[in-house]
């Protein structure tokens, strides 16, 4: 699901909302989200899952098409985990 696909289907779902004002929410929460997450911050969304970042050290590589050696740099990368309420109901059959 995209982004433009999620909006629809809270339009959808939520009569007399216009679309523009549920693009503006879903912005404002992803913004939100991503500021956190530059900021260090823990998102936790309650039987939904855990948003953290994940720091990595710098190391040494190697390209695998000539098999040089790369210096690669320290890096954050986003990390979800899923809550347990998520997990339970998408398992569910």
């Amino acid at each position: 699901m995209t982004k433009s696909q999620l909006i629809d289907a809270i339009v959808q779902k939520k009569a007399g909302l216009p679309r523009k004002t549920v693009e503006q929410a879903v912005n404002a929460v992803f913004d939100e989200m991503v500021g956190a997450m530059k900021r260090g911050e823990r998102i936790e969304i309650r039987g939904f899952g855990n948003f953290t970042v994940r720091k990595y050290k710098p190391y040494t590589g190697r390209n695998p098409k000539t098999g040089q050696s790369v210096s690669v740099e320290a890096k954050q990368m986003p990390f979800f985990k899923v809550g347990k309420d998520l997990r339970e109901r998408i398992n569910k059959s």
